[in-house]
């Protein structure tokens, strides 16, 4: 518990944890684990069952980033670079009003923005300078599960039906929330959403170690990953209604 209270910018160099290594898979293994059992479990549920799901994620989400405000003011470590504008921690915030409000343009934006993200911050961790009695790696962690697993289950669910024509609204919308931060990190010098800069183990930093601005990594991104949750998506869409034509 030593470090507990500590934070990337304050703990001790050479007490983390290693990208790959095995307490990461033990954290992608519990990941894959929880997501799992949550897709059969979802599945099997009726809409009541559904509802109070959606909403317990929610809850568990909004109660993760408060945890992570409590412990900081008590570390007296809060700074204006934790206010929730980053990417993952806004989409705490739409989770909550899709989970009371559903929409379309919501729900694909959480499919094809935030399972990605999620996912891609599991994967690519920027906290592994903290080791795993600290509370900013366990809530890294779980509010990361958390985020993916949300939209995860109702896309496995047939609950989100994400269309590729749908794709430029959902652009719009995460370009709707990048330009008032851009401005805002200008204002304190902070870096939401990566725009300024990219840390290293951020994808993002190859493009500005090859091209010189990582911002030009940003439609490469885009463009892979609605590839990625598209082209499947839409195979199946098509050997299904075949096979229902010949049925």
């Amino acid at each position: 518990m030593k470090y507990f209270l500590e934070t990337v910018d304050t703990v001790k160099a050479g007490v983390g944890f290693q990208q790959f290594g095995a307490l990461h898979f033990t954290w992608l293994g519990l990941f894959a684990v929880i997501t799992t059992v949550c897709c059969i479990w979802y599945r099997n549920m009726g809409v009541t069952g559904r509802n109070r799901w959606k909403k317990a994620v929610a809850v568990l989400l909004i109660a993760d980033e408060l945890f992570k405000v409590i412990m900081l003011i008590v570390g007296n470590r809060y700074t204006a670079g934790y206010l929730p504008l980053h990417l993952c921690s806004i989409n705490i915030f739409l989770i909550a009003l899709h989970s009371l409000k559903p929409g379309k343009v919501l729900g694909g934006y959480l499919y094809t923005v935030g399972i990605p993200g999620a996912v891609a911050a599991l994967l690519f961790p920027t906290w592994t300078e903290l080791p795993l009695m600290n509370f900013m790696h366990i809530h890294s962690f779980t509010i990361h599960i958390l985020l993916a697993l949300y939209p995860i289950v109702l896309a496995v669910s047939g609950e989100l039906s994400p269309r590729i024509k749908m794709v430029p609204k959902y652009l719009l919308l995460l370009l709707a929330m990048a330009i008032p931060i851009y401005a805002i990190n200008l204002l304190l010098n902070t870096n939401f959403m990566f725009l300024m800069n990219a840390e290293s183990g951020n994808p993002l930093y190859l493009f500005e170690q090859h091209w010189g601005n990582h911002l030009l990594g940003f439609p490469v991104i885009i463009a892979g990953v609605i590839v990625i949750m598209y082209v499947p998506l839409e195979i199946y869409r098509k050997i299904k209604a075949k096979k229902k034509i010949n049925a």
